[in-house]
């Protein structure tokens, strides 16, 4: 008689996740082997992203898309099951059409930029999502600081972190390298 090979921890880890069913507004992500649900966001939050979204839209040098949480499949730590993050803002270049007919859950590449904006969990976006996203290689993370009053743009990933980062405090502006290639005007942050 033949046996079902038993689920590793891992794949029952990935089961539970990939079969939640949150609250409308909840986000559940999936990083570094632990389920993390977060409340939906406030006005704050959205207008950062608005502001962001804007400049991206009309100022980058290639002409841009973005979506706004959505799933990412991204590579994984060491004996976890991959992680599963949504970010704030997800940015990629128009010409790729990567949001087209993607499923729920995508891969992270073609990419360009996620954007984070710190609310209820911030060290979740400072550093376990950092160190995903540059896991992942996707070449920049912005970084909404709203508890330090910073934007700060992290490049270079390298491993599960990134060698380069840049900071302003809100009111200065941000160089973006390309494909954007523009300075972030972060003065309605304040």
């Amino acid at each position: 008689m033949a046996h079902e090979p038993m689920a590793t921890d891992t794949e029952t880890l990935l089961d539970f996740f990939l079969s939640l069913d949150t609250p409308e507004g909840f986000r559940a992500e999936l990083v570094e082997g632990e389920i993390v649900v977060t409340p939906p966001t406030d006005g704050d939050h959205e207008d950062y992203l608005s502001i962001i979204g804007r400049q991206v839209t009309r100022r980058s040098a290639t002409d841009m898309q973005i979506s706004g949480y959505k799933g990412l499949v991204l590579s994984h730590a060491e004996n976890q099951p991959a992680d599963h993050v949504i970010p704030d803002a997800t940015i990629a270049p128009y010409a790729l059409r990567l949001f087209r007919g993607a499923e729920p859950w995508m891969p992270s590449d073609g990419v360009d930029m996620v954007v984070e904006v710190t609310s209820s969990k911030p060290r979740h976006d400072r550093v376990t999502k950092r160190h995903a996203y540059a896991r992942a290689a996707i070449p920049l993370y912005l970084l909404v600081d709203r508890g330090k009053s910073v934007v700060t743009l992290f490049s270079e990933p390298k491993d599960a972190d990134y060698l380069t980062t840049h900071s302003a405090p809100f009111g200065d502006r941000l160089p973006l390298p390309a494909p954007f290639s523009f300075d972030l005007e972060t003065a309605d942050f304040v």
